[in-house]
């Protein structure tokens, strides 16, 4: 160490001197073999303070400068606050410094130490025995350690003249004996109150501990006091830290006055550094002073410099919304020196992977063994099914997913009524969604899951109820068959585990799928607000002639539709002789048999205006009020709750302004009697005695085409759901969740219910509206999204509503549709976040310089992204045009054609790689170029990648 003061090097160390790019470096190779060693317990979070020695009014005192959980904090004076969370910016001198320290420095790891006091006198005695310290300086170091500690929560303490008189300009004066310098230890034993209600501690996570870095300088050193301490238990040392967080790890750094600036930065250097992932998991399991220099080398490795020149060292840098573990394996550790070999993780990672998507979908070859294998995963979860359900979160998923299920339910029931002859209508789809919801949620393998009736269901029954009146057959019975022979085959499938083959299924079937539900929620929004006839535009009229516009009311002889007969009857019950028909109002003209008659009659006020604000604006609303959690403003507590129940806040918020204007905007209209649509049809359908015997047989032919419709909609909606991205923690049950929709397929058509089958879209709202985040973040940290509040009540909740709004329907009258046609448009457009295919299609309209920074895209040429973007545009364009026909019944089986395609594509691509994989691990290069590289050139391009 130097004697001016500074820990300058002046030597460098070869260790972490830029070598070969093919030469592991010393450090990374004595780092992997300390991380390498087995150590079940995680490393704790650290938790670092920076405290600097103060000279105030001749006292002396320790003052806390900054803190770091991930990024740093500073105090700043003048405003007398915490500065915002940013990124630390370190000068590389400070860090030859930091290095320099610890080579030179004293290093006690796994110190035995229970009280500050203790700890001081160990670190001080090894400085002595290690002949970096006087012993005459003993007391006066012991001093200055054991001052007291000034955190931003305090308010600058106020001393009496009396204690001030007893210290001195220097500090020398105050070191006499040594009882009188424990007499005058300053520090607290115990944390106090102030530390104990800090609200600081909701940013820690619980099993934290802290990190102390001490720098000062002093008038009696003459070169600096450098010691980095690890106790071997974390220990509260009382007011040392500014919350209640036991201290694991101390850095003192005490040196001659003039070097404050320099003492700062090394301070500011190593804690930065323990709360770097890499160096604090060093630090933990270093084992001498090589250790963790090594630490510190692997840290410059990787260290970025900005020229001073063309970057402001004032800047503070944002934290940015996503930050990068910078925990390496073994085998990161020897690449980023250059070395190409060392993969510890086995030999198959390096395989090309499947669309792997865990056991549930594990062919057994037994009987019945997947479904068995689902009851044996989800049973143990059930009681936490409902329990997980009991909180505030569930409140608004359950309002609103229940209210989109009653306005598809509506809307569906309407569409089936006319397409049924009201057969089935919107009372029967009440009904069905309540009951088949129900049972699955409280059964089925994935409660998430919503059940709903589809698009190609409709066209079926439209198509089933033609056929029927034409051949006179009678299409309740013929639908009951039908329905018992889909259950059947359902059946089939899940005993011979069939629903393993959706575990092929490519990105490119998925994202086709669930992009193509997610437009067709979108156009169905918009259809219905266009096609509402309730509120016409008024195009035809014209202000200027306003003067000719006017609508009378005549009497009944006058009108052209009135009847003599009619007339004596109207004048015999009310006295309509002396009645001046021009001041009755419309609603009393036509109760008298009046007839109004006048260009401006059907004139209302443009309510077509109205409705889109009603439509458009609960869109807008909710989508700013979900991403409101990300704002400034609120606590973090309110602003999560805000986003929460964005949606119900804004339906409640525009019915509001609906009922204040009192515009007659079409309303939601609920059935008020559970009744049959059809008065000539009972709850039940009988299965025999209208049709001719060998209709039983013959409708299992179309109940294959019902099968794979329901098998395609079903098992696809839940691999979306299932997805990875999800964190899903209690697993799912293709088998089981099946079997019951075969069960409820069979039931439905006994009672004369529709068919239902997983919404991809709604099921997508729900589960979005149930992902949690990570409570506890360090400042300037986004939250981490943990998972998905997974349970069976919401999902129960909502169909036991939609089963009771009958009852509910005086209070449901009051809400436009077009606030719950916002809702659906929100649906639509918010399943389309996390698609990568719509992600591929923004990158037509951007420029190359504003394309964002897909993983991608660095791989793969930008006219080959736009090549399979188009080819997927192609596909969903034909799908849609088979939905928007009658051929939409045959929707399923092209969504199982592709699939087969594009797994076949995949295999053989796979294929190839493998190949190549395998040859070149064995050496055999001259094979991989002769039998693969030859016959497909994505593979040609990956081995003259490789090479």
């Amino acid at each position: 160490m130097q004697d001016s003061g500074a820990c300058v090097p002046l030597n460098i160390a070869p260790s972490w001197t830029p070598s070969d790019s093919q030469i592991v470096s010393p450090a990374a190779e004595r780092l992997r073999h300390i991380l390498g060693e087995d150590d079940s317990t995680p490393t704790p979070t650290i938790f670092t303070e920076m405290d600097t020695l103060q000279h105030e009014g001749g006292e002396l005192e320790w003052k806390e400068s900054a803190r770091w959980v991930k990024f740093e904090e500073k105090v700043e004076e003048g405003g007398e606050r915490w500065s915002k969370p940013h990124v630390s910016t370190l000068t590389l001198h400070s860090l030859f410094e930091l290095r320099t320290c610890l080579q030179t420095g004293s290093i006690l790891l796994d110190l035995e130490g229970y009280s500050l006091p203790q700890i001081v006198d160990e670190i001080v005695d090894r400085h002595i025995a290690d002949g970096l310290l006087a012993p005459d300086l003993k007391e006066k170091i012991s001093y200055v350690l054991l001052r007291k500690h000034r955190h931003q929560t305090k308010k600058p303490i106020h001393r009496s003249l009396a204690d001030i008189g007893k210290s001195s300009n220097a500090a020398s004066s105050l070191f006499t004996d040594q009882t009188q310098s424990r007499s005058m230890n300053d520090i607290s034993d115990t944390p106090s109150t102030d530390q104990l209600k800090n609200k600081f501690m909701k940013k820690i996570p619980r099993d934290a501990e802290a990190s102390n870095v001490l720098i000062g300088e002093v008038d009696f050193l003459e070169k600096p006091f450098v010691s980095f301490v690890r106790l071997s238990q974390a220990t509260t040392l009382g007011g040392l830290t500014e919350v209640p967080v036991p201290t694991r790890f101390l850095f003192i750094l005490l040196g001659p006055p003039g070097k404050t600036k320099s003492y700062n930065e090394i301070g500011r250097a190593i804690a930065t550094l323990m709360v770097d992932d890499l160096f604090s998991d060093v630090a933990y399991k270093a084992r001498d002073r090589d250790d963790l220099i090594a630490g510190v080398d692997e840290f410059l490795d990787e260290v970025i410099v900005l020229p001073p020149g063309e970057w402001d060292p004032k800047i503070r840098i944002e934290p940015p919304k996503k930050v990068p573990s910078s925990v390496l394996n073994l085998n990161e550790l020897g690449q980023m020196n250059g070395s190409a070999g060392g993969a510890a993780g086995g030999e198959d990672e390096d395989l090309p992977a499947q669309h792997e998507l865990g056991e549930e979908l594990k062919f057994t070859g037994r009987f019945c063994g997947g479904l068995w294998l689902d009851i044996k995963r989800k049973l143990p979860w059930y009681c936490s099914d409902i329990y997980d359900g009991f909180h505030i979160q569930s409140i608004s998923a359950v309002l609103f997913i229940y209210l989109g299920c009653i306005t598809n339910a509506i809307t569906f029931g309407g569409l089936l009524g006319d397409a049924t002859d009201n057969y089935q209508g919107v009372m029967e789809s009440f009904l069905g969604t309540a009951l088949a919801g129900t049972v699955f949620c409280l059964f089925g393998g994935q409660p998430l899951i919503i059940l709903s009736s589809t698009g190609p269901i409709l066209i079926f029954e439209k198509l089933l109820y033609e056929f029927s009146k034409n051949n006179s057959i009678d299409y309740m019975e013929l639908r009951l068959w039908i329905g018992l022979h889909a259950c059947f085959q359902c059946f089939v499938l899940v005993l011979s585990d069939a629903s393993y083959i959706i575990k092929y299924m490519t990105r490119f079937t998925e994202e086709g799928f669930s992009s193509l539900i997610s437009f067709i929620f979108i156009s169905d929004a918009i259809k219905k607000m266009v096609a509402l006839k309730y509120y016409p535009i008024n195009r035809g009229f014209k202000p200027d002639y306003i003067t000719s516009y006017k609508c009378e009311c005549i009497a009944p002889d006058q009108g052209e539709s009135v009847k003599s007969g009619s007339h004596q009857c109207f004048n015999q019950i009310f006295n309509l002789t002396d009645m001046d028909w021009t001041q009755l109002s419309k609603k009393e003209c036509e109760k008298y048999g009046g007839a109004l008659v006048g260009n401006a009659c059907k004139y209302v006020p443009d309510l077509a205006l109205m409705s889109f604000i009603l439509f458009f604006g609960t869109y807008s609303m909710t989508v700013s009020l979900k991403k409101f959690k990300f704002s400034r403003y609120f606590p973090t507590k309110l602003r999560s709750l805000i986003s929460d129940f964005a949606i119900i806040i804004s339906i409640l918020i525009f019915c509001g302004l609906d009922c204040l204007l009192e515009l007659e905007t079409p309303k939601l209209h609920v059935p008020t009697e559970i009744k049959p649509t059809r008065s000539d049809r009972g709850w039940l359908v009988m299965p025999f005695g209208k049709n001719p015997w060998w209709w039983y047989v013959a409708s299992f032919i179309p109940a294959l085409l019902v099968t794979i419709l329901i098998f395609m909609d079903q098992q696809i909606s839940a691999v979306i759901v299932n997805r990875k991205e999800n964190k899903l923690k209690k697993g799912c049950g293709y088998h089981l969740d099946l079997f019951w929709v075969g069960i409820l397929m069979a039931v439905c058509s006994f009672m004369g219910l529709p068919w239902y089958v997983a919404a991809t879209v709604i099921s997508i709202a729900h589960i979005d509206s149930l992902k949690m985040e990570s409570e506890t973040s360090a400042p300037g940290e986004q939250p981490q999204f943990l998972g998905v509040r997974e349970q069976r009540l919401t999902g129960i909740l909502v169909f036991v509503l939609t089963g009771l709004s009958v009852f509910l329907a005086p209070i449901l009258q009051y809400i436009p549709m077009p606030v719950l046609y916002g809702v659906f448009l929100y649906m639509g457009v918010a399943s389309l976040s996390g698609i990568q295919f719509w992600e591929r299609i923004k990158l037509y309209l951007m420029p190359l310089k504003h394309q964002p920074d897909f993983s991608f895209l660095r791989h793969v040429p930008l006219r080959r992204v736009h090549l399979f973007t188009l080819v997927q545009i192609v596909c969903l364009a034909v799908l849609w045009i088979l939905k928007s026909t009658f051929l939409a019944i045959i929707f399923p089986v092209m969504v199982s054609v592709l699939h087969c395609f594009t797994f076949y594509s995949s295999c053989t691509f796979k294929k190839n790689v493998l190949t190549i994989t395998l040859a070149l691990r064995n050496k055999n290069i001259p094979s991989v170029k002769t039998s693969c590289c030859k016959n497909h050139k994505g593979t040609e391009r990956i081995f003259s990648n490789y090479n």
